[in-house]
């Protein structure tokens, strides 16, 4: 029997992988939440080493996982935690820059199997620019396997240094039960942000300048003459939310930041259109919500976007304030158009992985690295 059966019930040890997380955006956290819980259906051994409020928050113990807290700086303490809990392990698996970095280091000399997968890309300049360059060139070349969501990750990593790098997408979870309120209407949830009669768009995602926020505020004026005036609300918190504030205030715009929300998927899915400005995005959560929401979604153009919404979004250049604004405004007033966009998004949800399929990919890529290798 090979040692691919190492996850079937046939006399084999399981196979043991460590899953770690560095401070984990929402997309990597539910990724590795949504991978152990597959892994561990299969008869894989999963250790989720990760933040202690990550575990709180994503339940990976939940799924079957054990879950190791280890802060997520690379302090020599922490690099220690994470050696113990990969001192077993058949495989180990980073999830981001960081957490990719600081495996690494644990993983100093010892000739374990080591995936990286690449959630994104972060954006620096300067002396920042130049460190987080060599991040990725250390990274790169410490994984046997880089998993890149987009093309242009893959792209990034083989131009880094990696010896194998592969396309993997990141399915989109489902929702876990809990997260939305089956009882609450559609017009409550617009009710609830100040939209009861007049259009809703919506815009999600932290507040920093790779966004694009200030393009969609640029766009509002072009919705501002219109009757009723449709009102932009944005749900995310970040470091840009003062500037944006004072330009809403002073340009009088119909826009509302309302923070942090848990019911993104409610609004997203009670939303006239979707609205997406950033300057990149991987597999982006918004677009695949919108999508599978049926509800028409304006994007940038940008690195990431038309990979993963095909025809199925009207695309504007990047930065371009009064393109989108134009385009919100033609889709608003073309029923025609807005229905076809909602086929297409249903025709390109389709074509996107499921969770099992992602799984099952990945278990494919551990059990070719954990095949013992004949004898030459």
């Amino acid at each position: 029997m090979s040692h691919v059966s190492s996850h079937s019930p046939h006399g084999q040890s399981p196979l043991r992988t460590v899953q770690v997380l560095g401070g984990g955006s929402a997309g990597s956290s539910t990724h590795v939440r949504s991978l152990a819980s597959g892994l561990v259906a299969r008869g894989v051994r999963v250790t989720v080493c990760a933040p202690g409020e990550a575990d709180r928050t994503y339940d990976f113990t939940g799924v079957g996982a054990v879950h190791v807290p280890v802060p997520r700086s690379s302090d020599p303490a922490s690099v220690a935690a994470l050696r113990t809990a990969c001192a077993d392990a058949d495989l180990v698996h980073a999830h981001g820059l960081h957490a990719a970095f600081r495996a690494s280091l644990a993983l100093s000399g010892r000739p374990v199997p080591f995936v990286v997968t690449w959630h994104s890309r972060a954006h620096a300049e300067g002396a920042r620019g130049h460190l987080l360059r060599m991040l990725e060139r250390r990274v790169a070349k410490a994984a046997t396997v880089v998993l890149g969501t987009t093309s242009d990750l893959v792209d990034r990593a083989r131009s880094r240094g990696a010896r194998d790098a592969r396309l993997a997408a990141v399915a989109l979870p489902a929702r876990r039960p809990g997260d939305e309120d089956p009882d609450r209407p559609r017009s409550k949830a617009r009710a609830e942000v100040g939209a009861t009669d007049r259009p809703l768009l919506m815009a999600v995602g932290t507040l920093d300048r790779y966004r694009g926020y200030e393009t969609l505020l640029d766009a509002a004026r072009a919705w501002c003459g219109l009757d009723p005036v449709p009102l932009l609300v944005v749900a995310g918190e970040g470091p840009l939310r003062p500037d944006l504030q004072r330009r809403i205030e002073d340009e009088e715009l119909p826009v509302r930041l309302v923070g942090r929300r848990d019911d993104v998927g409610e609004l997203i899915a009670a939303a006239d259109l979707a609205l997406l400005p950033s300057s990149w995005e991987a597999r982006s959560v918004l677009a695949q919500e919108a999508l599978h929401a049926r509800v028409p979604l304006v994007a940038a153009a940008a690195p990431g976007i038309p990979e993963l919404v095909g025809d199925a979004a009207e695309l504007v250049p990047y930065g371009d304030g009064e393109a989108f604004g134009e385009a919100v405004v033609r889709l608003l007033a073309d029923p025609g158009r807005r229905e076809f966009l909602k086929e297409r998004g249903v025709r390109q949800t389709a074509s996107w992985p499921t969770e099992d399929e992602t799984v099952s990919q990945v278990l494919s890529v551990y059990d070719e690295l954990t095949q013992p290798r004949p004898l030459s």
